[in-house]
């Protein structure tokens, strides 16, 4: 795979690894390869007093961390990388984050060096789109590394994120760990750390659009079904979101309470620092669950040309049946501005 590298650390004791109890686990797993990385998110100063204050929330002491490789037991990948949490929520499970691995192969299955993507699944449980993301970057020779959010797949636990703040306090971890994943993915030397995009999908869009927005540390940001304005949507908004008020309010968030809570995680609060020339924005403009009101207010506050907001005629189940026109848009994007040569496979 990637033995015999001068990136990689000094192998731990055997049997501490084979427990996986630095990372705070106790069932036994085949670490391949360890490697040690370091933060390097850099939150310059906002003009902003607002934006200021929104970013508290997000911030974590830089230090360095570890990263493992193991073997995956899911058949749907062949890779798992964990890393802890640099916002942890006291939950060992929860705070060791579990990134799946669709690695870029040569035709003889090998592994191979090349740019990355850092894919933010949806809120389904199954993760189906953000798994068909990540296999496509695989199949665009592209490095495809899908972050499964707090309390998502391998990261389930007993405990489960409780409502009002620790919900928020939870999308903040969530946007924390995707910032942090792309230093931990910069360290596995089979990753060409030249390049390393990130995308998101619905839930996965709104965590990419605050993770991206910290410190613009990644190349490209690519935002599907996503958009600003919380509060009004989760207000009005149908399906997904109206199970989220509901829940909200039984939790007792209503009226100015809820938008005092949703204003920590508020998108358009922040979404200025992000580079315009680099993000893009896929939006449905048939969509109630994030409506076209919140996808063109996340638009706005980031300043995006229009040539950067793609308008699919779609619903936000619908938007589905455009993924390749969306797929082939990205690709080529990642392929040009990583430098992979058109003859490349």
């Amino acid at each position: 795979m990637i033995r015999n590298n001068p990136w990689k650390t000094a192998r731990l004791p055997r049997a501490l690894l084979a427990l996986g109890l630095l990372a705070g686990h106790l069932e036994a797993v085949e670490v391949v390869e360890e490697y040690r990385a370091r933060d390097t998110l850099r939150i310059k100063r906002d003009s902003s007093a607002d934006a200021t204050d929104c970013l508290q929330g997000f911030r974590w002491q830089r230090t360095r961390f570890p990263v493992q490789v193991t073997r995956s037991s899911d058949n749907r990948y062949r890779w798992l990388v964990n890393f802890p949490s640099p916002l942890p929520s006291g939950d060992a499970t929860n705070d060791l984050v579990a990134v799946e691995w669709h690695a870029a192969v040569d035709d003889r299955g090998k592994i191979i060096r090349a740019p990355a993507v850092v894919v933010v699944h949806e809120s389904g449980s199954s993760m189906d789109v953000g798994r068909l993301f990540a296999r496509s970057m695989q199949a665009g020779g592209i490095h495809g590394f899908l972050v499964q959010l707090p309390y998502y797949g391998n990261r389930r636990s007993d405990g489960q994120p409780e409502s009002g703040d620790k919900l928020v306090r939870t999308l903040q971890q969530g946007s924390a760990d995707v910032r942090r994943a792309r230093d931990a993915v910069a360290a596995i030397p089979a990753v060409d750390d030249r390049y390393i995009a990130v995308q998101g999908t619905s839930l996965g869009g709104f965590v990419v659009a605050c993770s991206a927005s910290l410190d613009n540390g990644f190349d490209d940001c690519f935002i599907m079904l996503a958009g600003g304005q919380l509060y009004e949507m989760i207000s009005s908004g149908q399906k997904d979101t109206a199970s989220a008020r509901e829940q909200l309010a039984e939790a007792g968030y209503e009226g100015e309470k809820l938008r005092q809570l949703l204003s920590a995680v508020e998108p358009t609060r922040i979404a200025h620092r992000l580079d315009a020339t680099r993000t893009w924005l896929y939006t449905a403009t048939q969509d109630t669950v994030v409506p076209l009101s919140s996808a063109n207010a996340l638009a706005r506050s980031a300043g995006l040309s229009r040539d950067h907001q793609m308008l699919i005629e779609a619903n936000h189940y619908t938007a589905i049946l455009h993924l390749p026109r969306i797929l082939d848009h990205l690709v080529t994007r990642i392929r040009t501005q990583s430098g992979i040569s058109p003859e490349d496979p």
